[in-house]
């Protein structure tokens, strides 16, 4: 089941996973935009809101395994996901949110003694950095510090900007000796080397500062990207004003400002993300690698829907699980138009 298919991603997914031959049931709360798109697909459809526990039970009875498309996931996954266990489904979801990757992480014993799978953020976040990182402490695994960034070259969904701008007031994220530490917007800036341009990247609270500490075991973790002028000033004036910004007229009006939708089928081919990462140990030690990927749209529809034909192949691990724990850091080079080199430090 796809829940939230009528959103940007969960309608691409559609489109993609009809494409590839599967027959996902369809699911939303907004009955005729869900109507429509499983008509155009010749799919099942049913209509829900994630606040009536009962009639996801019943929608649930006849799936094996739910991909969660609808955010923000800090609202949403609670709910779905206690009914997946509750019917002993599997759970996927295509979030970002810190939150929700530790959330569900608490859930692990839950999910084995159910015999199902948790695995949130089977998308652009985390699926690509979640294998650079396993792959690096596979090169070097003394390391205890980690280091990722990506540069994304391309428009960002509505639901995502919706998402980022209802977080915009909270603040960064890093790990630090192995537990989540609060920091400033935009808290450190570096020079990062992604192979075909260097570009200035600021830390961001992304998700695998939550999930490469499982993927991994490493303590210290940052996550860096690029980002424009316009929005970096906003990030760090939040530093100072993020109580304003937490506000409901100012979170109104800037939600507000969001356009719809999401990039074209023309803009996502020529799109592309650059990946790096580094790890490196006590002594000093450090290895690096980069990655190219398809755009962040693309690469969540083929990562999500990879990772569903495994679990319904019986390719699955029950109990709370990343991508590259579960699959190995290999599983993003089985996705078209990725690439990963190594270099020494």
């Amino acid at each position: 089941m796809i829940y939230g298919a009528n959103g940007y991603t969960g309608e691409l997914i559609t489109r993609y996973a009809v494409e590839r031959g599967m027959t996902p049931i369809l699911a939303g709360r907004n009955a005729i935009a869900v109507e429509e798109i499983a008509k155009k697909h010749h799919l099942e459809y049913r209509v829900f809101s994630l606040d009536e526990g009962y009639r996801i039970d019943n929608a649930l009875q006849n799936v094996d395994a739910v991909l969660h498309c609808a955010g923000p996931f800090s609202l949403t996954s609670r709910p779905m996901v206690e009914a997946c266990l509750r019917n002993k489904k599997h759970y996927t979801d295509i979030t970002g949110e810190i939150a929700v990757f530790e959330a569900m992480a608490r859930l692990d014993r839950e999910a084995q003694e159910a015999g199902v799978m948790i695995m949130p953020g089977v998308g652009f976040d985390v699926v690509p950095t979640d294998c650079l990182a396993k792959h690096l402490k596979e090169r070097l695994p003394t390391a205890n510090y980690l280091s990722l960034a990506f540069y994304g070259m391309g428009r960002l969904s509505h639901g995502t900007q919706a998402t980022m701008t209802m977080n915009i007031g909270h603040g960064g994220a890093i790990r630090k000796d192995g537990k989540i530490t609060r920091v400033a917007a935009a808290w450190k800036s570096r020079e990062i080397d992604f192979g075909e341009v260097t570009k200035n990247a600021v830390t961001i609270p992304w998700g695998d500062v939550a999930t490469a500490y499982y993927s991994t075991g490493i303590s210290n973790i940052e996550v860096y990207t690029v980002i424009p002028a316009k929005q970096l000033k906003l990030l760090k004036a939040s530093r100072y004003l993020g109580w304003l910004f937490a506000t409901k007229p100012l979170q109104d009006y800037l939600q507000k400002q969001i356009t719809a939708g999401g990039t074209s089928d023309e803009e996502r081919a020529k799109g592309k993300t650059l990946l790096w990462g580094q790890a490196e140990d006590p002594n000093g030690n450090r290895v690096e690698a980069r990655m190219t990927a398809p755009d962040g749209y693309t690469t969540t529809v083929l990562t999500a829907l990879n990772i569903m034909q495994k679990i319904l192949d019986g390719n699955f691990k029950p109990g709370y699980q990343t991508p590259a724990k579960a699959y190995g850091a290999d599983l993003i080079l089985e996705i078209d138009g990725v690439s990963r080199s190594d270099s020494n430090q």
